[in-house]
């Protein structure tokens, strides 16, 4: 059945939304209360791009989010250039269309350098000339890709006292490369090669602002949503500004704790009783990353049952719409198991949803091994 949605005019209004609310509007606006039909190149750029720290998750977010997705789609948007893998929001790697990469790049710049500083990786770069490491090592990945390993071992000579590791974690994490496939491909887990994006996509990055841009997409994508929210996802210093820039294009909601909440004007409110199915989501979903306050999709109190303390983000089980457990997928010579982990115990429609979900996964990712779901008590 499809979600239903508010159909009364848009207004600039402050209406209160509860968590319940705010998850139905995510979740549509998710393609997950019913999936898309939509191909995976609209779809990730609807999404403002999948997180994809690992190469598998990125195909498991568009499985879960349309109705009809073969694995071969993506790879061959990774082959065909039109979808990279290359570091954006927040400083993390995304997969994202090559359109947005050339669009945003350049706005995500400032973000990026001033991450890596802070971060204690900053520190064993300290006192160098950053700008000429940086046209060195987009040099030296004009003539040949590299990986990190060879590309600190081509910089060394040129700074012979300085950590060669050090110096290609600059490069990758703050100028504009893309990850040459297979590296991001489904189970590709061999050390990624760069290339400069501008090479690989036959195009200079666009010099224009897109923070504009972004912010709205992210809003279409993950609203309504409060300011921070919007930072937490973006990274970008300064959101406050960029959105009484866009006011005239926004309406405004409150939550449950009378903060502001924005949205596009045009965007859709669905119904808080719209029925939400069982989902099965990848391992780093942004659906869980987005906001600042993710009380919308699970309980704060789940946390260290979803984040691991290495930064690791487990694959989930959504149940009415939040948060219920963790799941993964395990293979063998032979054989291809999910492992669903409920918090809770589940009932008799709930499992046997999740169960054929499940078998649904192991048949599009796995369709050569013989297939089984396993439920771990509650």
């Amino acid at each position: 059945m499809p979600a239903k949605t508010s159909t009364a005019a848009p207004s600039t209004g402050s209406d209160t939304l509860p968590p319940r609310a705010l998850n139905r509007a995510l979740l549509q606006r998710q393609s997950l209360l019913q999936p898309s039909s939509a191909s995976p190149l609209a779809m990730i750029e609807r999404l403002g791009g999948l997180q994809a720290q690992a190469p598998n998750p990125p195909y498991l977010g568009l499985w879960s989010r349309l109705s009809e997705f073969r694995p071969q789609q993506l790879t061959e948007l990774m082959q065909a250039r039109q979808v990279v893998r290359a570091t954006m929001m927040r400083g993390t790697l995304h997969l994202v269309s090559a359109r947005d990469y050339l669009d945003w790049r350049a706005t995500l710049q400032p973000m990026l350098r001033r991450l890596f500083l802070q971060s204690d990786q900053g520190r064993a770069v300290q006192g160098m000339d950053l700008d000429a490491l940086g046209a060195a090592g987009l040099a030296l990945l004009a003539r040949q890709c590299l990986n990190a390993t060879d590309l600190g071992a081509a910089l060394q000579p040129q700074w012979p006292q300085r950590d060669a590791a050090a110096m290609a974690r600059w490069v990758r994490g703050v100028e504009p490369l893309v990850h040459v496939p297979p590296a991001g491909v489904w189970d590709s887990h061999r050390a990624a090669g760069f290339a400069p994006a501008a090479d690989w996509l036959g195009q200079p990055l666009s010099a224009d602002d897109a923070s504009d841009a972004i912010v709205l997409r992210y809003l279409a994508a993950f609203g309504p949503a409060t300011v921070q929210d919007i930072a937490a996802w973006s990274g970008l210093q300064g959101v406050r500004a960029i959105v009484e820039r866009l006011r005239p294009r926004l309406r405004t909601y409150r939550d449950a704790a009378g903060t502001t909440l924005f949205d596009p004007l045009d965007a859709p409110a669905p119904d808080p009783d719209s029925p939400a199915p069982p989902r099965l989501l990848a391992d780093f979903d942004n659906l869980l990353l987005a906001h600042a306050d993710r009380s919308r999709i699970f309980d704060e109190r789940l946390k260290w049952s979803v984040f691991t303390r290495n930064g690791i983000v487990r694959a989930t089980v959504l149940i009415d719409g939040f948060v219920a457990g963790t799941w993964s997928l395990e293979r063998t010579k032979d054989t291809a198991t999910i492992a669903i982990v409920p918090f809770a115990s589940l009932a008799k429609p709930q499992r046997a949803a999740l169960d054929e979900l499940a078998q649904r996964c192991l048949s599009a990712f796995a369709p050569t091994l013989a297939h089984a779901v396993s439920f771990q008590p509650a």
